[in-house]
């Protein structure tokens, strides 16, 4: 695991320069995207250099991490339409080659996955507990897509985003850790202090289940990108 910290500006455009060099030599790579705040920051950097024409997600195929169960696609809270606004209308304008999760697919969502080639990529933030995607404390190593049910810790820091936490739904749609850690390269991507904790704890915890992101410990090819306040315990 490679951890690279400084001031935020500076490692979201250097999570943006090796996504840009590993599509520049994987065209057609298949790429997760996570939808939490974080990753829309990176995905806003990326989006800057498809407008400047310096990046070409044309060939690109891309999967949700998450979403919530029992939202509509054009919620504002939908991982769908936050990934969208932030990047795919831009990058997969006709939606072709975009998957999202939802319950009709969570079941086959691994099979949809393995039928593209697998992940090459997988762009993820932490939660405050050191979840990945909607995984939370306890989940399994050998987990693949699956319905989560939130914890009320989980709930509590999406309340924001609902404007309550009794608006957060119960629970959510998420790939599994084992289904993250298939790919074959993982970026990380960790801003503000709320994330000096998760972050430490990621890099340094057991790799058990009770730290979901220190699973993150046993593939090679991680990259962790943690703005100076993110690394702040480091």
């Amino acid at each position: 695991m490679k951890t690279i910290t400084g001031e935020r500006s500076r490692v979201l455009t250097q999570a943006a320069d090796q996504i840009a060099d590993y599509i520049d030599l994987h065209p057609n790579a298949v790429v997760a995207l996570g939808a939490n705040d974080d990753c829309l920051l990176l995905y806003r950097a990326l989006r800057q250099r498809l407008d400047e024409g310096r990046l070409d997600l044309s060939r690109v195929r891309f999967f949700g991490v998450t979403e919530f169960e029992g939202i509509t696609p054009d919620d504002p809270n939908s991982s769908r339409r936050r990934l969208c606004e932030a990047l795919l209308d831009k990058a997969d304008p006709s939606g072709e080659r975009s998957i999202f999760l939802d319950t009709d697919c969570t079941e086959r969502y691994d099979g949809l996955i393995a039928e593209a080639g697998g992940l090459d990529l997988a762009i993820l933030g932490i939660g405050q507990r050191g979840r990945i995607g909607f995984n939370e404390p306890g989940t399994p190593f050998d987990s693949q897509t699956h319905r989560q049910k939130l914890t009320k810790a989980t709930k509590r820091e999406l309340s924001i985003m609902f404007g309550g936490e009794e608006r957060v739904p119960d629970f959510g749609l998420t790939m599994g850790i084992h289904t993250i850690l298939g790919a074959k390269e993982i970026l990380v991507i960790a801003c503000g202090e709320d994330k000096a904790d998760p972050v430490f704890r990621m890099l340094y915890a057991r790799d058990d289940s009770f730290v979901p992101a220190a699973f993150l410990q046993l593939p090679l090819e991680v990259t962790v990108y943690a703005d100076e306040e993110a690394a702040a315990k480091l």
